[in-house]
């Protein structure tokens, strides 16, 4: 085995993390630093520090990253109006790279040479985690304890904890429980019933939103300012980043807005299911196209519609530092040069709807599609050309073809 000096752990304080933090101090006989993002999971992050404290870490680092979370990671992706496969809005996936470069960056400062996570074989994460520290820091070397421990059952990961004395919660010995993540953007759901599709998700898996069944009967009308493509204020007040994705993740809330049952495609090459509410960001996604109707050009609008996909792709496989993620970032933030204005919604029983935009940056004009007289001129014989033009080769296919 590679001698290794000093680990930097991502640690949530979980029982995985915390059986992995045992045995990275137990089998590289080294100084593990325990490394906690803090992205408005709504935990009690001081708890995390005791734990750390118990398994004798010297240095804990809590670190608050909701605005960078918001402001570097979520805002830049919306503005693509990402979606993984028609319909993630990535909750999970974009987090991964901004706790990586803070591993890079605090194993760097601490003189480490190896950073270490929790995420499994099966999963995506592992990919998240690792591409992101090859694109930062290939120097620094990455320890992924699932895929080199002999644990291959829960049983033995109890039997461990057992062993080392790692206090295991009550609710953890019995029945494997749901995995869950949390942040600001997102809270997504795997695992127990929901690993059969045919199931229906029971009603306590959402966490987040209420049944849009029992949303309040009233709509709810709700106004969002755009500054160059990012959110900048809610009804009139301007709010940080992350103050205002908390805003809108209790207003969605409440009416039930942003639950996706969702059979998705693993990059490892499964298939696997999870429960996401995304309320806030359901909200920016509609927001944000709203806004982009009316100030983005025709053909710029395509363009991005057609980059999304493998936009979204890239950043659910994991390669966010990638250059071609860059690439695609430049020409986004380019396209948003003139998304400014306010989009207004209508929020109701698991909806949100826009009902009105305006941006002083419009290229929307009244004159050119009234059906009345125009103060624009604007002759209609000239459609007879262009239609005849767009019709040419058809006309000559449909003669070769004996039509």
């Amino acid at each position: 085995m590679t001698k290794i000096e000093k680990i930097v752990l991502s640690y949530s304080g979980g029982l995985d993390t915390s059986i992995i933090l045992k045995w990275l101090q137990e089998t590289y006989g080294c100084e593990v630093v325990t490394f906690t993002a803090d992205l408005g999971q709504g935990e009690e992050l001081e708890a995390v520090r005791a734990k750390a404290e118990m398994s004798g870490v010297k240095d804990i680092r809590i670190v608050d990253l909701r605005e960078e979370f918001v402001r570097d990671f979520v805002f830049p992706m919306l503005r693509a109006n990402a979606l993984y496969e028609g319909q993630y809005l990535l909750g999970s996936s974009i987090a991964r790279p901004l706790i990586a470069k803070h591993l890079v960056g605090l194993a760097r400062e601490v003189g480490a040479d190896a950073v270490a996570h929790g995420a499994t074989g099966k999963g995506n994460d592992q990919l998240r985690f690792e591409l992101a520290v090859n694109a930062l820091d290939p120097s620094i070397k990455v320890i992924a304890p699932w895929r080199k421990w002999n644990i291959r059952s829960r049983m033995q990961l109890l039997e461990y904890a057992e062993k080392h004395r790692i206090p295991v919660p009550s609710d953890k010995r019995g029945e494997a429980p749901f995995s869950i993540d949390a942040n600001l953007l997102h809270t997504s759901t795997e695992g127990k019933s929901l690993e059969n599709p045919a199931e229906v998700a029971p009603d306590h898996v959402y966490q987040r939103t209420v049944d849009p069944v029992d949303a309040p009967d009233t709509p709810e009308i709700i106004t969002i300012g755009f500054e160059r493509g990012d959110p900048v204020s809610v009804n009139g007040k301007a709010m940080t980043p992350a103050a205002l994705l908390t805003e809108l993740n209790g207003l969605g809330g409440r009416h039930g807005i942003g639950r996706l049952d969702l059979v998705e495609n693993r990059f490892i090459g499964m298939k696997s299911r999870g429960i996401y509410e995304t309320p806030g960001g359901t909200i920016l996604l509609t927001a944000h196209r709203g806004i982009e109707s009316i100030t983005l050009d025709r053909a710029a609008a395509h363009l991005k519609d057609e980059i999304m996909p493998r936009y979204a792709e890239l950043i659910y496989n994991g390669f966010w530092f990638a250059p071609e993620r860059e690439m695609l970032q430049a020409l986004i933030d380019h396209s948003q040069a003139f998304v400014s204005g306010e989009v207004t919604l209508r929020l109701y029983k698991g909806s949100a709807s826009v009902i009105s935009r305006a941006s002083p940056c419009s290229l929307y004009s009244a004159d050119l599609v009234t059906f009345e007289e125009s103060a624009i001129a604007f002759d209609h014989h000239d459609a007879e050309g262009f239609i005849r033009l767009n019709g040419l080769r058809l006309r000559s296919w449909a003669a070769r073809n004996g039509r």
